[in-house]
């Protein structure tokens, strides 16, 4: 008989892993405060993109850093509270600034990242909402030529040629003629192609919830507020009620390392927040994502108007939203779309569960059995989704992983 697995977050990597074990006949339970789906990966960009493999930490990323703290477009912003813990979380992050730490990281994000579009086909198929994912191009688009050509030269766009990336640097006439919305304000872009977008990935976070249910899981809407060990198992403190499991998948996203503090883990996660705005009736369409190399945003049309999702602020988890954000992402809308119309736009804000070296924690507990890990996916929680839940399900079900899981060791802290 198949072993219960019980796991704790239903955002979209902790349905990725569902639907995963169900695959290979294992009983699942999904345990989240809120509806399936309906969290981080909400209100993301949607961008689905094999060829986001490089980490945050770069050489050189010091330099740009004062840049983004005091920009008027606030692409980096962290709250007075926050600062204590951001210190030594920064200079972790910077400590990973070097070529050889760099191609480390995007080796073991493009194992992540690389199947992530046909995955989700094959997770989407046979739900009639296969249209949800999108073949497009990804533009990173820049506001001056002479950057374009020396980010083109960069160690990043070079990680992403030598593992076969195609990309294009266009100039402005060859941009407009892709995405005919866009204004003056960028001048030269590169595009990666072999890309994908999703559509509206709230709506794809239900459908494939209710997939995972169709299939067996058990989906429970409670908050989970402590984890202990129990006899050869685990128990689980909801809010409604208690909970009894065999085995156990943190997957709760930026909510994980309190849960885990108990049980003895000192992890560097932050809650690193986004935000978006998203214009019903915006006037404009876009047929590809494009990403503002200065502004830290991208833009993308989804099902319910153009997004705008970008920012990051750091805070406490369960702090207010800045306001603020909402004009700065509706001005920078302005800029770079001039037709674009931004009443009535829809304000969000999420939290990306970030550690210094952009990879998530994946894979089993060294000090407890039955506990695994899967979060801390930072800006890449979409895309690496289908495939962290591809490797721990392998794992719980006795596959040996065709690569080596240390890279993504809650021990490498």
């Amino acid at each position: 008989m198949a072993e219960d697995v019980t796991i704790l977050g239903a955002g979209i990597v902790g349905i990725c892993t569902a639907l995963s074990l169900l695959e290979r006949g294992q009983r699942v339970r999904l345990i989240d405060r809120g509806a399936p789906g309906q969290e981080t990966s909400f209100g993301n960009a949607g961008v689905i993109s094999p060829w986001s493999i490089i980490p945050q930490a770069t050489p050189g990323l010091w330099r740009s850093i004062p840049g983004m703290l005091l920009s008027g477009n606030k692409p980096l912003a962290v709250r007075a509270a926050t600062w204590p813990r951001m210190i030594p979380w920064g200079l972790r992050l910077l400590a990973h600034g070097s070529e050889t730490r760099t191609r480390a990281a995007a080796d073991a994000m493009a194992h992540l990242c690389g199947p992530s579009i046909d995955l989700y086909r094959r997770h989407l198929a046979g739900t009639g909402h296969e249209a949800l994912i999108r073949d497009s191009c990804y533009i990173h688009a820049f506001r001056n030529e002479d950057a374009a050509r020396a980010a083109f030269d960069s160690l990043g766009y070079r990680i992403r040629a030598e593992k076969g990336a195609p990309m294009d640097l266009v100039d402005h006439p060859a941009l407009k003629q892709m995405e005919p919305a866009i204004g003056p304000a960028y001048r030269a872009a590169i595009v990666i192609g072999a890309q994908a977008r999703c559509t509206n990935p709230g709506r794809m976070g239900q459908v494939l919830a209710e997939k995972a249910r169709a299939m067996g899981a058990e989906i429970i809407q409670d908050e989970v507020q402590a984890l202990t060990p129990a006899g050869t198992g685990w128990q689980i403190a909801g809010k409604a009620r208690t909970y009894d499991a065999a085995r156990v998948v943190m997957a709760m996203g930026a909510w994980s390392a309190a849960l885990l503090r108990p049980l003895g883990y000192r992890l560097p996660l932050m809650a690193e927040r986004g935000y978006h705005i998203e214009c019903p009736a915006a006037g404009v369409s876009l047929e590809n994502s494009i990403m503002d190399m200065d502004g830290k945003f991208v833009a993308s049309s989804m099902e319910g108007g153009v997004r705008l999702a970008g920012q990051a602020e750091f805070a406490q988890a369960d702090a207010p939203p800045d306001p603020r954000r909402q004009e700065i992402l509706a001005r920078q809308a302005r800029e770079v779309f001039p037709d674009i119309v931004t009443k009535n736009a829809r304000f969000w804000m999420g939290r990306r569960p970030s550690f210094p070296d952009s990879l998530p924690v994946l894979g089993p507990s060294e000090r407890h059995e039955g506990l695994h890990f899967c979060f801390g996916h930072s800006h890449y929680g979409l895309m690496m989704a289908p495939k962290s839940g591809e490797v721990l399900a392998d794992h719980l079900t006795g596959v040996r992983p065709n690569v080596a899981l240390e890279a993504y060791r809650a021990t490498r802290f």
